[in-house]
């Protein structure tokens, strides 16, 4: 049975920075991507940014809008990180980890087949 855990989560001053981590298990995940996506209240859920699968070395990718404070990494099949710099109000959500059987990073939640618990992440100003 194939789990996501996200850890990390929780409370930063403006400008403060957090670590976000989500670790996969029951399965075998070299080729899978494994993504980071937000919401908030009301909104629909949208991509934050990935790892694609170990085809391609495990290439990354972060939505233009967040390159320049966040970035994705991953340091093995199993485990993607997500790391905020520069925190805003704006960037408090709940941060949800999913894992596409595809290998491929996608706009779209319906392309994820496992989906982790979320973890919120609050700034304040």
């Amino acid at each position: 049975q194939v789990q996501l855990v996200e850890s990390g989560g929780g409370s930063v001053q403006a400008g403060g920075s957090l670590r976000l981590s989500c670790a996969a298990s029951g399965g075998t995940f070299d080729s899978h991507s494994m993504a980071w996506f937000r919401q908030t209240p009301g909104e629909e859920r949208e991509l934050v940014g990935g790892s694609r699968s170990r085809a391609t070395g495990y290439s990354v990718y972060t939505v233009a809008s967040l390159a320049g404070r966040f970035t994705i990494s991953r340091d093995n099949a199993n485990t993607v990180y997500l790391q905020m710099n520069g925190a805003k109000p704006e960037d408090s959500a709940v941060y949800y980890c999913a894992v596409s059987e595809s290998g491929l990073l996608h706009m779209e939640v319906y392309e994820y087949d496992f989906w982790g618990q979320g973890t919120q992440v609050t700034v304040s100003s």
